[in-house]
């Protein structure tokens, strides 16, 4: 009997309107104010960018395989030398609000999957929030969020 494989589902509610909400996802400079803090380039289908967080050492690989503006994204990225497919939909709702869901797939159902799982589980909801806080009040939420995170000299992150 085979164990099924681990996926993330998140979803939030933004209001503001679709298109608005696709280009705070797509492009960087806006990216910058609630969850990286540098990109080498806009989400556009088949380019291959490099993220860096604020508040980490690491900088991640992101392939993008698909994007239809405004509902649609969709990108690789590593995780543990995994390559994990990501897919953001946005969906139109009444009053001009946004629909935004979040999957990221997959991993095995084991030790590390559930470690993962949880993880990143958090961090897509820590990215939706992030989100709303910045397109509603104009808020970075996550500047700050995981300082507790890095080492006292400044170096990666425990």
């Amino acid at each position: 009997m085979s164990t099924p494989l681990l996926e993330i589902n998140t979803a939030l509610q933004i209001q503001k309107p679709i298109a608005e909400v696709f280009e705070a996802i797509a492009n960087p400079d806006q990216m910058c104010h609630y969850f990286i803090s540098e990109s080498t380039g806009r989400i556009e289908t088949g380019k291959t960018l490099i993220w860096k967080f604020p508040e980490f050492t690491m900088e991640i690989p992101v392939r993008v395989v698909n994007v239809v503006p405004p509902q649609y994204i969709a990108y690789y990225w590593q995780d543990n030398q995994l390559e994990l497919l990501v897919e953001i939909s946005l969906t139109k709702q009444e009053n001009d609000a946004t629909l935004v869901r979040v999957t990221e797939k997959s991993r095995e159902n084991d030790a590390a999957g559930i470690k993962w799982l949880k993880g990143n589980t958090e961090g897509w909801a820590n990215f939706l929030a992030c989100l709303k806080a910045y397109l509603e009040y104009g808020i970075n939420l996550r500047k700050g969020g995981f300082d507790f995170m890095i080492k006292k000299d400044g170096s990666g992150y425990l």
